[in-house]
């Protein structure tokens, strides 16, 4: 009987899709930057935040508090003070994502951020998990 449900268990296996791709479906749109005397402009700026499912001046007030710069908005760009690198930029908003956008439970990026009170938290629409925010 053994040996009947070992064949059953290999031809279930076969019959099992192979994985097409990485598994890796977020990718972060690289920052379009673009440095002009002592300015710095992300062109895609909006484009990022619609990614991320997250209101632009939330991830405007995280650059500027990490750039130590002022910044404004104006869709489809961001424009900050100062010259900043792609690189720069990039690094900041994949710990953004990491701190705002990803859910620490499942690590998949469908979550929304609630606030009740003085207090943030990430809701994650894929695992139902709710995790306290950190500012």
């Amino acid at each position: 009987m053994s040996k009947d449900y070992q064949v059953l268990l290999d031809r279930a296996l076969e019959r099992i899709p192979k994985k097409k791709h990485s598994g890796e479906r977020f990718e972060l749109p690289r920052p379009q930057v673009m440095n002009a005397k002592t300015r710095t402009w992300v062109g895609n700026f909006k484009e990022i935040c619609d990614y991320l499912n997250r209101d632009p001046h939330h991830i405007l007030k995280f650059l500027t508090r990490e750039l130590a710069t002022a910044a404004t908005f104006e869709d489809p760009r961001a424009i900050f003070k100062g010259k900043f690198g792609r690189e720069s930029i990039g690094r900041l908003l994949d710990i953004y994502v990491g701190r705002y956008v990803i859910c620490p439970i499942c690590g998949r990026p469908d979550t929304k951020i609630a606030k009740e009170a003085r207090f943030l938290f990430l809701d994650c629409e894929a695992c139902g998990a709710r995790s306290s925010i950190l500012r």
